[in-house]
Order: structure tokens, then sequence, then C-alpha cells
């Protein structure tokens, strides 16, 4: 986890690795999804469905749909507001929102 950067002073919980399009990330546990691709660089995270624009995290309370994402089991998603857990894999959710 040498790459991620860390707040001094601040115990960011287990260590962890999830994967986002198939690339294997790293973020701790309890971390939002959003967080831990931010951290990782990954922006945007979607593309519009009208124009193909880049989209990711906005709002950060789960209200604007912009930083959506996809995971097999729960479907399209805030990652703003979902939890990472070991072994997640998460997928863009290009044209799949409600």
């Amino acid at each position: 986890m040498s790459r991620m950067k860390l707040i001094a002073g601040i115990n960011p919980g287990t260590p962890l690795q999830f994967t986002f399009n198939g690339q294997e990330l790293e973020g701790f546990a309890g971390e939002m999804v959003a967080s831990a691709l931010l951290r990782a660089g990954l922006m945007p995270q979607r593309v519009s469905i009208k124009r193909a624009d880049p989209r990711g995290y906005y709002c950060g309370m789960g209200i604007c749909w912009e930083c959506a994402v996809l995971v097999p089991g729960d479907g399209v998603v805030r990652s703003c507001s979902y939890p990472l857990c070991a072994g997640l894999a998460v997928l863009t959710a290009d044209g799949a929102l409600p």
C-alpha cells in the first residue's frame, strides 16, 4: 500500500484488495469505493449515455448518481456510499443507470 496517499494521524483500517474493470487495486475495509478509486487516480468512473462525457465522484452524498458503478450481484450502486470489502469486483456502469 505504499502508493496510497494517507493522512497523518488517521488509522485507515485493514488493507484489502479489490478490482475495478479487472485492474487490481488496494483499499481499506469500510472505505467507500469512490474514495479508493480517487486515491488510485481513477477518474472518471464511467461515461454519460448521451454524449459519452466522463463522469465520476461529484456530490459525495449519494444524490447525483455521477459516481455510479456496477457491482455484480448488487447491480448499479453509488460508489460514494458503497463500502469496499475484500475481493470486491467493481465495473463501470456505462449505460446501466436506473
